[in-house]
């Protein structure tokens, strides 16, 4: 007896905590936590101001191997909260320069575009993926399921896509871990190096070295608009193709009479000195007469 009333009991516990967890495990759910989440880095980054390590320089007891390895984690984890690679790419040539300074922030590229790619791909995709219904959505999601490496690899050499908007885009994708980071760290390089050698030369603006490298960076957001206004025009230009005309020398096909009562029209060809339609005339039947005188 004891034992049925636990069973009854234990009954409906049991299938309340099967709701509460679909329902916390829901598509839904995990993208409100991702919002949440990504809320909470951006307002500790806000309030942590990294900035200021290009005035205050990082902090004297950190220095050595292990000052650079912990410049990597903490830029990783700033580019998963919005912050721009650029501000952190000058402030590692600022710190460390150029030879210690490239390495550290390429290891931060690859784990902040891992971080956000693995908080997207767990908690995003599954809920916006459905909703993928616009044409230039369905395109771009194409060409990152599609041609991964390769679509990832132009994004990261020509700079004007924002870098989150970039790894939360591919996470939504089909695209797998190994081509987003292998393009990631390799496409990043050129822009990379540029911003920190030109931090490192920062105290000495009309040095070569640093004028050399803000023309590189000049010269690669130039060629990625270029890219950017190429590749628009000719997804409008292919999406916008009217149809094809009929041939001119098609007759056209002679229009269907507007009733019962209109005239019958035998259709000829037009031409030079080709006779008019002909009409013919349908017979009207006489009157009946009066039979009332």
């Amino acid at each position: 007896m004891l034992a049925d009333l636990d069973d009854l009991v234990a009954r409906p516990s049991a299938g309340l905590a099967v709701r509460c967890t679909r329902a916390l495990l829901s598509p839904w759910s995990r993208l409100a936590l991702l919002v949440l989440v990504l809320a909470a880095a951006a307002t500790t980054v806000l309030l942590l101001e990294p900035q200021r390590l290009l005035a205050d320089g990082w902090p004297h007891r950190l220095s050595g191997g292990a000052a650079v390895v912990l410049f990597g984690v903490a830029y990783g984890l700033c580019t998963a909260a919005f912050v721009p690679r650029p501000l952190l790419n000058l402030a590692a040539g600022a710190i460390f320069g150029s030879q210690a300074g490239l390495p550290s922030a390429l290891a931060g590229t690859v784990l902040g575009a891992g971080i956000s790619f693995g908080l997207g791909r767990a908690l995003g995709q599954d809920a916006l993926r459905p909703l993928l219904r616009g044409r230039w959505l369905k395109a771009a999601d194409g060409q990152l399921s599609r041609h991964g490496f390769r679509s990832m690899m132009a994004i990261r050499l020509f700079p004007g896509v924002p870098f989150a908007a970039a790894n939360y885009c591919a996470a939504v994708s089909r695209m797998g871990w190994l081509p987003f980071l292998l393009a990631t760290g390799l496409g990043s390089v050129p822009n990379t190096a540029a911003y920190v050698v030109a931090g490192s030369r920062a105290a000495s603006p009309t040095s070569p070295v640093f004028l050399i490298a803000m023309g590189f960076i000049a010269v690669s957001g130039l060629g990625a608009a270029a890219v950017a206004w190429r590749k628009r025009h000719r997804f409008s230009g292919r999406a916008e193709t009217p149809e094809a005309p009929a041939p001119s020398g098609a007759p056209a096909e002679p229009e269907a009479p507007a009733g019962p009562e209109a005239p019958a029209a035998s259709w000829a060809p037009a031409g030079p000195g080709a006779p008019t339609p002909a009409t013919t005339q349908v017979p009207v039947a006489p009157p009946a007469p009066d039979r009332t005188a």
